[in-house]
């Protein structure tokens, strides 16, 4: 098949979150079909990793041109300035659409994706984020796949059950309602819905019921992220994540103001490294007059970062989708105390291969069991690696997609 990626993100480099996904997915998909690739350019996912964003683009494209025959970045129309996206993001309010649709408009890409279209004759055109639903409306004589990261409108409207601000909950409620008729309208449209995790599967089918949903889940590079022959350090606890990404930052805050002082306070040889770009300037000022606290911003290389903690802690209790950064703990055999939210989608087993908390004391006295245990730290170290090595290999899961998007072309016969 001939196929269409249209993304909000060039796919490169894999190194967190939403970037690991869609990289490893339209390498894999690559694989099995005729793929090219059509792409906003995002400054804050580019820059953090490269000398410069210029460079970051032409590493890029030289990369990801070793295996997609045809390439086309924009660069994203909310960068243009400081004040652009929160421009952006104030007019939604009076617009018909909500900013989650707003910020990927743009007349030049729009008329890009009809003259590759209208060249290249695609079987399939695959929509990497419903911010590109409009976009769907001009895909005539194509299959059409949108995919969710997350289900948009039922993160927007958790976060407005717990934002305090009333502005704020406001604001998130109404995004949240006018994107869910969105979903409605388009999840019905495509022909097929691809999602992260049957739990958003069953999220989404509450409110579309006659839409098609295919679950192809978030996975790891196993052969990237091994398990350490050395044990860890004795004493450290690691949370990684960009933090810039708001369940991100609440999570970093609640672990270095609420759980921190306390577990130290236990242990007082114990040393926290958060390690991730873009980290929130309050912490960045704690571990200034800590000395066991270590902001570390972004690192190179994770696998060794990971290695050398003892746990890896993860409160996040906002998001949807599947936690990637779970995904690379357990490959690399970590024991990780986590929220339950943290690990929707995983399949995982509290006490197999995590330890749930969602409490303060839970935390602390989950975090202290492993230290203190190494039979249950190498319990859950050897559960986690053989988990996701059944489960979210991602060259079985590319596989997957491209089964599916050929049963599709089979089935539109």
């Amino acid at each position: 098949m001939k196929i269409l990626w249209v993304s909000h993100l060039v796919p490169y480099p894999p190194k967190a979150g939403v970037l690991i996904r869609s990289h490893y997915l339209v390498k894999e998909l690559a694989k099995h079909h005729d793929v090219h690739l059509l792409a906003f350019n995002q400054r804050g996912l580019m820059e953090p990793y490269f000398e410069s964003y210029e460079k970051g683009t032409e590493e890029a494209k030289s990369v990801l041109g070793e295996y997609l025959s045809k390439i086309k970045i924009f660069n994203l129309p909310v960068d243009a300035s400081k004040f652009k996206k929160l421009f952006t993001a104030f007019i939604s309010v009076f617009t018909k659409q909500p900013y989650t649709i707003n910020w990927t408009k743009s007349d030049s890409f729009l008329q890009a994706m009809k003259k590759m279209h209208a060249e290249e004759n695609y079987d399939l055109i695959h929509f990497d984020t419903i911010s590109f639903a409009p976009y769907i409306d001009y895909c005539a004589g194509a299959l059409t796949s949108l995919d969710h990261h997350n289900v948009e409108s039922h993160m927007l409207f958790r976060r407005a059950s717990e934002e305090d601000n009333a502005i704020k909950k406001w604001y998130f409620q109404q995004e949240g309602r006018r994107l869910q008729k969105i979903e409605e309208h388009y999840c019905r449209k495509v022909d097929t819905n691809i999602t992260c995790s049957e739990l958003d599967n069953d999220r989404f089918r509450e409110f579309i019921p006659n839409a098609k949903f295919k679950c192809i889940p978030n996975g790891v590079d196993v052969t990237f992220f091994t398990p350490s022959d050395v044990d860890p350090l004795p004493n450290r606890l690691i949370f990684i994540g960009t933090l810039d990404w708001y369940p991100n930052t609440k999570a970093v805050r609640y672990l270095v103001n609420t759980i921190w002082p306390k577990i130290k306070a236990l242990k007082p040889d114990l040393e926290l490294h958060v390690i991730g770009s873009k980290p929130p300037q309050d912490i960045v000022d704690a571990a200034k007059t800590d000395k066991n606290l270590y902001i570390r911003g972004f690192v190179e290389d994770i696998v060794e970062e990971l290695h050398k903690a003892t746990v890896y802690v993860c409160p996040i209790t906002d998001g949807g989708g599947t936690k990637l950064k779970l995904l690379d703990a357990f490959s690399a055999g970590k024991a990780v105390v986590a929220d339950p939210i943290a690990c929707e989608g995983l399949e995982a087993t509290d006490g197999e291969n995590v330890l749930y908390a969602n409490t303060e004391a839970q935390y602390i006295d989950q975090i202290t069991k492993v230290l203190e245990s190494v039979e249950l730290r190498k319990k859950l170290e050897l559960n986690a690696r053989r988990h996701v090595e059944d489960h979210f290999a991602f060259t079985s899961i590319g596989l997957a997609l491209a089964k599916h998007y050929t049963e599709c072309a089979s089935e539109a016969k």
